[in-house]
């Protein structure tokens, strides 16, 4: 039985029986967003962590590629190891698919580490400053731009999970970075933001600027709602108007934290086709953009 203290309560498991998406997906269609959890026996949770999954394993996560459609993908490394990621190069050693993989790394690593990382696939570092114990705290600038600097030979990006509308003026902070940053979770802002949030509307800037792409995930973590997750639809419409050409889907399997009712990863997918009704547009999300990003 996995221990689960309070600081870090058990996540409920994703849907075993996952629903095919009513189109066909293009060849080469790319999930750039999702974790491995486990097995737990082997690959110790952070005690830090503040959840606790279920194991999500590989073979399961590969019956759902199947049954969705997806032929690459993007191994981010979660919370959940801190900056241990041993877990997630496991499995994209074992994965049959195309990958890739975003890393989480100490300030003292060393740069023939990040080397080695890079040999494995790793094409980006996380900076996870939603997961944290100090909610309040500003954006680490220092340490952004000091990574930048170490990672900018790789041809690396970094990639943050933060909330958007809590920073206004996201491009101006963001803008002289050296290297490539992705946003998760459509700029995870929160259930009541509009699409005029100014924290919004920079990060929009930023992707026009062709230095910033944004993650089609989580739409159930900035909505108060169930499916289909309303008020998501015109951000992602906004996102993929102001620069198709920076915009990735990932399902965020095995959608850990959920605290409505678990979606069904085809229904998740289904989205998209809502979202994005142009076939050539979607390509380009499922395609084209992940293939540019992460050197497929």
């Amino acid at each position: 039985m996995i221990d689960a203290p309070d600081h870090a309560p058990l996540c409920a498991a994703p849907d075993p029986a996952p629903r095919p998406p009513r189109e066909k997906l293009p060849r080469g269609s790319c999930d750039s967003h999702m974790h491995i959890c486990g097995p737990a026996a082997d690959f110790g949770y952070s005690k830090d962590r503040i959840y606790t999954p279920p194991d999500a394993l590989l073979p399961d996560y590969l019956r759902l590629c199947e049954t969705l459609g997806l032929e690459r993908v993007v191994f981010v490394q979660p919370s959940i190891y801190g900056t241990d990621n041993s877990a997630m190069l496991s499995a994209m050693r074992s994965c049959p698919l195309a990958n890739r993989g975003v890393a989480v790394v100490g300030s003292d690593v060393k740069d023939e580490e990040l080397d080695e990382l890079h040999a494995a696939g790793v094409r980006g570092l996380r900076f996870n400053l939603v997961d944290v114990a100090d909610k309040t705290a500003a954006l680490p600038l220092e340490s952004l731009h000091e990574m930048a600097d170490r990672i900018k030979r790789l041809g690396w990006h970094l990639e943050l999970l933060v909330h958007v509308d809590d920073h206004p003026g996201l491009d101006e902070m963001l803008g002289d970075l050296d290297v490539d940053i992705v946003v998760g979770h459509l700029g995870y802002y929160a259930p009541d933001c509009t699409v005029d949030d100014e924290g919004f509307r920079a990060l929009l800037r930023l992707m026009q600027s062709g230095r910033c792409w944004t993650k089609l995930t989580g739409p159930y973590r900035i909505s108060s709602g169930d499916l289909p997750y309303s008020g998501t639809s015109e951000f992602a419409q906004r996102l993929v108007q102001a620069a198709p050409e920076r915009v990735l889907w990932g399902s965020d399997w095995p959608h850990v934290m959920v605290r409505k009712a678990m979606p069904n990863d085809g229904d998740l997918l289904n989205l998209l086709f809502d979202w994005v009704p142009d076939a050539d547009l979607r390509r380009g999300i499922l395609v084209t953009n992940p293939a540019t990003l992460y050197e497929f």
